[in-house]
């Protein structure tokens, strides 16, 4: 016998099993106690019944999609999770940004205040002495305070 011979007669031989497998009976039936058994020969009890087994061959492309349109799905999710993240984060750190300048102002429009209601303004130098501003230089401090209120508080 030649390995062709050989060849055939093994496709044939797999092929006939495959049937033989798929192919068989399936039989149900109650016990007295309630349990249902299944088996593949009939037991000969009276609530006995035969299943009508049947296979059909999976479609491999069909279940490929499946599995990319899932993983297609689960990734967009993934990325919504962390544009969501990301959008919290950034709202989180505006809103701190937004507070900051809210406080600046404040501190501003104070330092302001203080200078117009003040009749004499003064900054400490290296040592912590007071030095008292002459009116050149209190007009030129309060410039700078009004610019500075201008950059914090957008007015």
């Amino acid at each position: 016998m030649d390995i062709r011979h050989l060849k055939i007669c093994f496709a044939a031989c797999a092929l006939t099993l495959s049937f033989a497998a798929v192919g068989e009976e399936i039989y149900k039936w109650t016990d007295a106690e309630g349990n249902v058994h299944y088996e593949d020969r009939p037991s000969g009890n009276s609530s006995e019944e035969m299943l009508q087994v049947t296979y059909n061959r999976t479609n491999n492309t069909v279940v490929q999609s499946r599995v990319q349109s899932r993983r297609d799905y689960e990734a967009a999710r993934e990325d919504a999770r962390e544009d969501a993240k990301k959008a919290e984060l950034t709202a989180t750190e505006e809103r701190k940004a937004a507070e900051q300048r809210a406080a600046q102002c404040a501190n501003y429009r104070q330092k302001m205040k203080t200078m117009l209601e003040s009749p004499r303004v003064y900054r400490e130098n290296e040592a912590g002495e007071r030095t008292y501003l002459d009116d050149a230089a209190r007009a030129d401090a309060r410039r700078q305070a009004e610019e500075l209120i201008k950059e914090s508080c957008g007015s």
